[in-house]
């Protein structure tokens, strides 16, 4: 049984850090990168944490993902802005982008910031949270233009991406409410978790190359590959597109077409557009009693399992306590290709063996 390993959140971050400053990366950025991929795994997204890792190597190698690069305004338009990722690691690309909204937030009331051809930028809840962090409301939508992993409704192959969709609402002295979720029915990092602890994925979730219902997540991983399902069949479809035309083309970026088609499973990159509400400018004094009131109406319901009725953005908190109390589990499939990334890296042997002994 791949029972795995456990590793403590700062060290995981320190191991993470000195990695990608073997790669090349200048100190803050490593440490961008490092608090973003910790940050997911503390939440329990673990298809969006450390398992990256040879993924964003891979890609580097590759020449998709450039090193210490930053995010460059192409068009301020006082509550609107553009802004090009300049193929740099989503982490940085996107965490300026969000700070840029959040001023203009701050600034009008309202603001949204379209970000393209950045890399990969990671679990979409992290930049929701710095939002609801300043006070504001943010609705995201998000593309994976050239890297179609799912297929459309009543389709039998691969035509876009697993383009996610987040909101977060910010409560007073309350964890945030925070929906954060992949229009496919999993993410394509969970078929990669699965494949790595020798795991079936739920049915309804994916088909092969021939276009049958599996579940198994080696189609996602080796050749001949298959395709992810959209949630909720035609409705999971119907948001996968809205968020490609309003995350691709709307962002100043690429939709996913044969055009735009990447060579590589590894050049993972996103366009952003983001809604940013300053919600004190909505004249609406009873928000946060109208709020917890439906919180507890919806909470007293008598429950179906043992399990909790959760609101969103709850999971993730819970996780988070326990993980920091606990350690970050990693997989064994998955912890070895950490390590194997970075060695390529350019970490020592040596090094990459004290860090080892830090696990559990």
């Amino acid at each position: 049984m791949n029972t795995g390993i456990r590793i403590q959140a700062q060290h995981l971050h320190q191991f993470i850090e000195a990695l990608f400053r073997h790669a090349g990366s200048e100190a803050e950025e490593a440490s961008r990168v490092a608090d973003h991929l910790v940050a997911a795994n503390l939440s329990g997204h673990d298809s969006h944490g450390a398992g990256m890792i040879p993924s964003y190597i891979n890609s580097l190698a590759l020449g998709y993902l450039q090193l210490n690069q930053h995010a460059k305004v192409v068009r301020d338009a006082g509550a609107i802005v553009t802004v090009d990722g300049n193929a740099a690691f989503g982490q940085v690309a996107a965490l300026e982008a969000i700070n840029m909204g959040i001023e203009k937030a701050k600034q009008f009331g309202i603001a949204a910031v379209a970000l393209h051809n950045a890399h990969h930028i990671g679990r979409i809840g992290y930049w929701a949270e710095q939002c609801a962090a300043a006070g504001f409301i943010s609705i995201h939508f998000v593309n994976v233009p050239g890297d179609p992993m799912v297929a459309p409704f009543r389709g039998t192959d691969s035509r876009f991406g697993t383009n996610p969709f987040c909101v977060v609402f910010p409560r007073k002295d309350k964890d945030p409410l925070l929906l954060d979720f992949a229009t496919s029915a999993i993410a394509f990092g969970k078929t990669r978790v699965a494949w790595h602890k020798g795991q079936r994925v739920p049915e309804g979730c994916l088909i092969d190359s021939q276009g049958a219902p599996t579940t198994d997540p080696a189609v996602m991983q080796t050749p001949p590959l298959g395709a992810l399902l959209t949630f909720a069949q035609h409705k999971g479809y119907a948001l996968a597109t809205m968020c490609e035309i309003l995350g691709g083309a709307l962002s100043g970026g690429k939709t996913t077409h044969k055009e735009t088609l990447h060579g590589s499973v590894d050049a993972i990159f996103n366009g952003m557009t983001t809604i940013i509400l300053n919600p004190e400018m909505f004249g609406a004094p009873e928000m946060e009693k109208e709020t917890d009131a439906f919180i507890n109406w919806v909470k007293s319901s008598q429950q179906a399992a043992d399990e909790p009725i959760l609101v969103p953005g709850e999971w993730e908190a819970t996780n988070r306590a326990i993980r920091r109390a606990e350690g970050i589990p990693l997989d064994n499939g998955s912890w070895q290709a950490i390590c194997e990334a970075a060695l390529k890296a350019g970490m020592p042997q040596e090094e990459l063996e004290q860090f080892r002994l830090l696990v559990h």
